[in-house]
């Protein structure tokens, strides 16, 4: 029988008014392992609403209680972790290494959360005049909105809605709704935990929902995590209806490998990032940019093999499964084909790649293109994959030239001995997240998220000190308590 997913909103099921439903894949296999109930606007507005009676309550609520409960969630989540791994890979196909791996990455969010009354406090000045203090507070915004991606669907609602409700405000999740599943499971969670009902509440959908939150006055805050196009739609009109937005966009990520690499490191560093999760990841590796021809030849050398000999399948330990949708993969397909016709030379070549027994599965092998141009659209357009293109450059100059030229700026790393020129490349580089011989520059919970240019739209990135300031409002005041009458004043007020 195939499972139905439905809604979870005011702390317990809801079907919706609408008939549409989503077909959920098994990506393994190939086949639906369930459908989805596709909200319309009637069901967002209910969620919405549903949520603005909760916060007077929930805003309410000392930032100590709010936090005792973040921590049972945390041991909740703790427990169940290998759970909620299985279900990732079941709806997206990482392997369950990856999953349980993003299931940690999600709760370390949590576990930050959960100093959330340290976090909250403001500041205070005594005497900055005659008698005067002046006090700094930060305050829950209201009703926020979070619409997150396919590609990790515990680890980016884990980002979002954690710190919102821990601030103090009641949250509305649209989840992809390709696998809808966690988003419920972490819900219903939070619901036996004792949340109060329509604090957290979970909707799916398409369009339509996406537009209802966006658009609805009474959601004050909207969090994305997405390719850039729809980053930018998000953003542009949820700002014209009011909204505060931090809308996380695409990527193409560039490592930098120099002469004088440790080539070891350098090229499983560059296996690991850009074919890990199937490549369908924001921060994944898709190009290395390679100073000198003898570093490339070195590197095709070491690096043709490795791709060859990928672990693709469904065990635990695999080095990558399939991809999630079979629309996707003809997507990612496609974009080879490109690249051979744009005149790349395809160095590994993982079309063909079929798993025994699943062969309805949606698998890719892993794709290795050399003399990548900038001109490429393989090169310029985020694939979301796993094709890795390798850009040769004459010199480090060329290097920075090439990267700080590219549209995104979410993540690139330097491998490289040489400590000052690493220096020089993290102080020059116009990307929101560098890593230094470390290929992947993800921030741990307590330092934000988040890229440069197309890559983010909006002032603040996610999670960890700028998630408290997004999910906050920062209010100033200033007091004095006369014992005696005061004149008018008519000028600009100075302190004295």
């Amino acid at each position: 029988m195939t499972k139905q997913i439905y809604h979870h909103i005011g702390g317990s099921e809801y079907q919706g008014s609408s008939d549409a439903v989503g077909k959920v894949y098994q990506p393994a296999t190939g086949e639906v392992g369930g459908e989805v109930a596709m909200a319309n606007k009637a069901d967002v507005e209910h969620a919405i609403a549903t949520a603005a009676e909760a916060f007077p309550a929930w805003r309410a609520t000392t930032p100590l209680k709010r936090s005792r409960l973040l921590f049972k969630f945390k041991a909740r989540l703790d427990q169940h972790a290998d759970e909620l791994a299985r279900l990732i890979s079941s709806e997206h196909g990482k392997v369950l290494n990856d999953a349980r791996g993003s299931v940690t990455r999600g709760i370390e969010v949590v576990e930050f959360a959960c100093g959330i009354p340290h976090l909250l406090k403001g500041e205070y000045s005594e005497d900055v005049g005659t008698g005067v203090d002046v006090t700094s507070i930060r305050q829950p915004i209201g009703v926020c909105g979070g619409i997150t991606p396919f590609n990790f669907p515990a680890m980016v609602p884990l980002w979002m809605f954690p710190m919102a409700i821990a601030c103090g405000n009641t949250f509305v999740l649209k989840p992809s709704e390709k696998d809808p599943s966690c988003s419920n499971f972490l819900a219903q969670m939070l619901t036996d935990l004792g949340l109060p009902q329509g604090v957290l509440n979970v909707v799916h959908g398409g369009k339509e929902a996406v537009d209802t939150l966006l658009t609805d006055r009474r959601v004050r805050a909207i969090s994305f995590v997405g390719s850039t196009p729809i980053a930018r739609y998000i953003y542009e009109t949820s700002a014209k209806s009011g909204k505060r937005v931090q809308a996380l966009a695409g990527a193409k990520n560039h490592m930098v490998i120099m002469p004088d690499a440790d080539m070891d490191i350098a090229t499983d560093a560059a296996l690991g990032s850009g074919y890990g999760s199937a490549g369908e990841r924001c921060m994944a590796i898709s190009v290395v940019v390679v100073v000198g021809d003898q570093v490339g030849d070195e590197l095709i050398r070491r690096l043709k093999p490795k791709v060859e000999n990928l672990k693709i399948g469904t065990k635990e330990d695999d080095d990558m499964g399939p991809l999630i949708t079979g629309e996707h993969l003809a997507k990612v397909k496609g974009y080879v084909d490109l690249g051979v016709k744009e005149g790349a030379e395809l160095v590994v070549d993982g079309r063909d790649f079929k798993l025994a027994g699943h062969e309805n599965g949606f698998f890719l092998g892993g794709c290795l293109f050399d003399h990548v141009k900038p001109n490429m659209k393989i090169y310029q357009d985020e694939i979301f994959g796993p094709v890795l293109s390798i850009v040769r450059v004459p010199d480090y100059e060329s290097a920075i030239r090439l990267v700080n030229e590219n549209v995104f700026g979410n993540g690139t790393a330097i491998f490289t001995r040489d400590g000052g020129l690493a220096r020089d490349f993290a102080h020059r580089i116009q990307i929101g997240m560098v890593g230094v011989n470390v290929p992947i520059p993800v921030p741990i919970s307590f330092h934000s998220f988040g890229g440069w240019k197309s890559s983010l739209f909006g002032d603040m990135h996610i999670y960890g000190p700028e998630g408290v300031r997004f999910y906050t409002k920062l209010k100033a005041i200033t007091s004095r308590w006369p014992k005696e009458s005061i004149n008018p004043e008519f000028v600009m007020p100075t302190m004295k």
